[in-house]
């Protein structure tokens, strides 16, 4: 089990962050992920892996004026 943005998610071996964002629909242009605080650059999603019981954060940046 992992946690994302809180919530519980169930957590499958070889879970990359891409794969994790497509399991949650988080299609969004721009989002930030962090991994037990750790902030993962976009180009790093399809090859940093997620591992069970890790803290997620995956934050949505929107503009605003």
């Amino acid at each position: 089990m992992i946690q994302v943005n809180g919530k519980p998610m169930v957590w499958s071996e070889g879970m990359t962050v891409s794969s994790m964002l497509k399991e949650k629909n988080y299609i969004f242009a721009k989002i930030v992920v962090k991994i037990n605080g750790v902030f993962i650059p976009a180009e790093k999603y399809e090859t940093t892996s997620i591992h069970d019981g890790d803290d997620v954060k995956a934050i949505h940046m929107l503009a605003g004026g």
